[in-house]
């Protein structure tokens, strides 16, 4: 193989991988401005959560407080690395509801999906509001 065919071979990636991520991102789904919208807040909200969390969690030493309760006060002291599974689980449920809506859209069930993206925002959005609080009880 010649030198020329090999970097176009590393450039095009796999045979048709091109076509087909162009193929998937074009569908009719995508397309949608309602799905567009709601799909673009859940992942600006999930990316604010990881950034405010980064800024504002430190690694440090001892446990910090990841969840405070009214009646019992403070039950659940872990270290802070654990404070970033919050935007992971987010990141998943993105991911499932996404694919899951996609799902729904290609089988006509208009609603379902649109319900799955409502979902995926509120999700995101009572995530994002669980990491504030974490922050704003440890610092």
């Amino acid at each position: 193989m010649g030198e020329g065919k090999f970097w176009e071979k590393i450039k095009n990636g796999p045979k048709g991988f091109r076509e087909k991520s162009q193929a998937f991102f074009t569908q009719e789904y995508f397309k949608n401005p309602i799905v567009l919208w709601l799909l673009a807040l859940s992942f600006l909200i999930n990316l604010t959560n990881i950034v405010s969390l980064a800024i504002f969690v430190k690694p440090v030493d001892f446990p910090i407080i990841l969840h405070y309760n009214v009646y019992f006060g403070v039950d659940v002291l872990d270290g802070w690395e654990k404070v970033y599974l919050m935007p992971a689980i987010g990141i998943f449920l993105f991911l499932v509801n996404t694919f899951l809506g996609l799902y729904f859209f290609n089988r006509k069930e208009r609603i379902a999906s649109h319900i799955l993206m409502i979902a995926n925002l509120m999700i995101q959005l009572s995530l994002l509001v669980a990491s504030l609080s974490i922050i704003l009880i440890n610092y």
